[in-house]
């Protein structure tokens, strides 16, 4: 990616607002074209990403002026085609409609039923997961019941929106009231759907109900394999994109649902090789040995130095494999970013380990040098 590359730049510039603008104004004759183009403009260089949705939102609710059932007929008018019926994945849509599902909370909650009709088309140009969370911590009851019908809808862009808006830990949205097992039984219905956009979501969301209560998923995907609706390799793909946080932290049942033995007796060494500095990379090579063909879910694990000299973990997947001949030899170069600005590396003792199935069978302690 470019050093200098703004993805609020991308999604929210003059030319998409005024593909937005154009929208309007030939849905609406009463839309003044420029004058909203040029409010949007007068502030969007100085607001980050979800700043530039909510004044969008807002310019819009001052040109189009009303409550929900006086403004709808306008927003489903302005909506360009669907999306591409014949895609199946990777098919977000276009970040410029984001800030309608904003315009429709402002206006829309005293008119729940009007407000998921919109949402049902919007959804189809761009998700409306973060706009329908207010609506199912104001009339829970209302939205489940709606999505109940979408999980069969034409679109998948709608029925992921089931899954998506009820994620309990959806970033960006906002938190909603329900209970982890309130969407299970929509995730029931879901988890069967033949369109990997939707499927990836249901795993997301089970991802999420990971933090809490582990044994409600794994729960939930045993009785999944027993139903069989689902193709059973997306079903194991869905499972173990599912369990990947409880991967990371070693749960055991996660471990085994994956084929995995925790308990396996594998025999495990680790080398560092040279020096790690920052702005460089930390090369070790790791050696299994165990029984031959013995499944095995390599991750590594570096123990970075914090400032004020906390210690924090960082799991990375290194490998799946199978010990061919009881044996198995991996090597890695991970990359030490000197201007990374999520994460700042600080020079000292580090720590490197090996897990294997869940469980850390070596480690090594190294310097990381400035």
């Amino acid at each position: 990616m470019a050093q200098n590359f703004s993805l609020k730049d991308q999604l929210f510039n003059a030319e998409k607002v005024s593909f937005l603008a154009g929208l309007f104004a030939k849905a609406d004759s009463d839309f003044k074209e420029e004058a909203f183009a040029a409010k949007v403009m007068s502030r969007l260089p100085e607001l980050e990403l979800k700043e530039r949705m909510a004044w969008i939102a807002e310019c819009l609710q001052e040109s189009v002026p009303g409550d929900l059932p006086a403004v709808a007929p306008v927003i489903l008018r302005a909506l360009p085609p669907p999306l591409d019926p014949a895609k199946s994945d990777d098919d977000f849509g276009d970040f410029i409609f984001a800030p309608l599902g904003d315009w429709v909370c402002a206006i829309g909650l005293d008119h729940p039923a009007l407000a998921l009709d919109v949402f049902e088309e919007l959804t189809q140009r761009f998700s409306m997961e973060w706009a329908i969370r207010p609506f199912l911590n104001h009339h829970s009851e209302l939205v489940m019941a709606r999505m109940q019908g979408w999980c069969t809808h034409p679109s998948y862009h709608v029925r992921r929106l089931v899954s998506e808006g009820t994620r309990p830990r959806l970033p960006w949205g906002q938190a909603v009231g329900l209970a982890m097992s309130d969407p299970l039984p929509l995730l029931d219905r879901l988890h069967g759907d033949r369109t990997r956009y939707v499927t990836r979501s249901v795993a997301n969301h089970l991802n999420d109900i990971t933090r809490k209560d582990p044994d409600l998923v794994l729960e939930r995907l045993r009785d999944w394999g027993k139903a069989g609706r689902q193709d059973k390799d997306e079903l194991n793909w869905m499972t173990s994109h599912a369990l990947r946080g409880l991967v990371k932290s070693g749960h055991p049942k996660a471990m085994k649902v994956l084929g995995y033995d925790p308990d396996a007796d594998i025999a495990v060494e680790i080398q560092v090789n040279g020096p790690a500095r920052i702005g460089e990379a930390l090369e070790f090579e790791t050696r299994l040995s165990g029984a031959e063909d013995q499944p095995v879910l390599v991750d590594y694990i570096v123990h970075f130095q914090r400032p004020g000299g906390k210690i924090s973990p960082k799991v990375h997947k290194l490998k799946q494999a199978a010990l061919t001949g009881g044996q198995l030899t991996l090597r890695k170069r991970h990359k030490l970013k000197g201007n990374a600005t999520t994460f700042k590396l600080v020079p000292g003792p580090h720590r490197l380990e090996i897990q294997v199935n869940g469980r850390v069978h070596a480690g090594v302690d190294f310097d990381l040098l400035a």
